[in-house]
């Protein structure tokens, strides 16, 4: 599929046109605007091949040279890892038309572009959210509204974990996301297993997720679902070391004038920082892991139909 605006991979046009497994994966963390080199090439590959691992064709989205894409041409990884510009769901259409030479793609705007080809099940680290102060700032992520706009099944490690979880899991019931915890009864952390805000919802499988999304659409509901799953206990921060240092970076950050979309990468590293590297392993292990997850979920979908 290919407009003046948008290119579709060849390998991702015939899986749709197949019925078989897709899934597409955001840009921004695998350049570095999400993990530093050589981790996010590390988490590129490692989330593309547990996605084929699982049967299932990756669809990393992206703009470079001024379209939009879902899924990449062989030798492009390196544009993606030197990026160094975001795009969210309201930036797409300028970055289009404007022409930008390159782009990483945010949550949202993985989810228009997803959802634009047909594309059902996404892969991320942890969505944004409400952030902390956004009664006096307003700050809350295009990413819940995107969400609740696309039909699409987000897999993530719950939301980034210096938001204010308690808030964002209110926002989502808000717009009226089904949220499930994927082997859990708590809303994940990211680095963390778990925040301990209870979910209404538990499934145990990838079939059971997929028969979720599934039934939402049958029903006529046109938004999506929100799947958390834990970060892989092996590579699990204690939460109080989190807090400790999530608390620091965002003080730092206050002090250094950090702002906006600037705030998310300059928390990452100072955690980083604080946490010895520990933060870094967790990154790329909750990523691999929702990859997967998400390709199993695809797959239950297309066995669905």
């Amino acid at each position: 599929m290919t407009t003046g605006s948008l290119v579709v991979a060849d390998e991702v046009v015939a899986a749709l046109a197949e019925s078989r497994p897709v899934v597409a994966l955001e840009s921004t963390i695998f350049s570095t605007l999400g993990l530093p080199s050589p981790a996010n090439a590390e988490a590129l590959a490692r989330c593309t091949a547990v996605i084929r691992a699982n049967g299932a064709v990756p669809a990393v989205t992206a703009v470079i040279d001024g379209v939009a894409r879902v899924g990449l041409d062989a030798g492009e990884e390196q544009r993606i890892h030197a990026g160094s510009r975001k795009v969210a769901n309201r930036d797409l259409p300028v970055a289009i038309a404007q022409r930008w030479d390159f782009g990483a793609t945010t949550v949202s705007a993985s989810l228009v572009l997803a959802a634009r080809v047909g594309v059902t099940v996404f892969a991320t680290g942890g969505i944004g959210g409400v952030h902390r102060g956004a009664e006096r700032t307003g700050d809350i992520s295009a990413d819940l509204g995107a969400i609740a706009a696309h039909p699409v099944v987000t897999v993530c490690a719950g939301a980034k974990a210096f938001l204010d979880l308690p808030r964002t899991l209110e926002h989502l019931e808000m717009l009226g996301i089904p949220v499930v915890g994927y082997s859990t009864d708590t809303f994940p952390g990211f680095w963390m297993r778990s925040t301990n805000l209870p979910l209404a919802h538990r499934v145990n499988s990838t079939r059971e997720a997929a028969a979720v999304a599934q039934a939402a659409w049958d029903l006529g509901y046109g938004g999506g679902v929100l799947v958390a799953v834990p970060v892989p206990e092996s590579e699990a921060l204690p939460a109080a070391v989190v807090a400790r240092a999530v608390a620091d970076a965002e003080a730092e950050a206050a002090r250094s004038g950090v702002t906006g979309p600037a705030v998310t990468p300059f928390v990452l590293a100072r955690v980083a920082d604080a946490t010895q590297g520990r933060s870094l392993p967790a990154n790329l292990a909750l990523a691999e892991h929702n990859a997967g997850v998400a390709a199993g979920i695809a797959a239950a979908l297309c066995a669905l139909v």
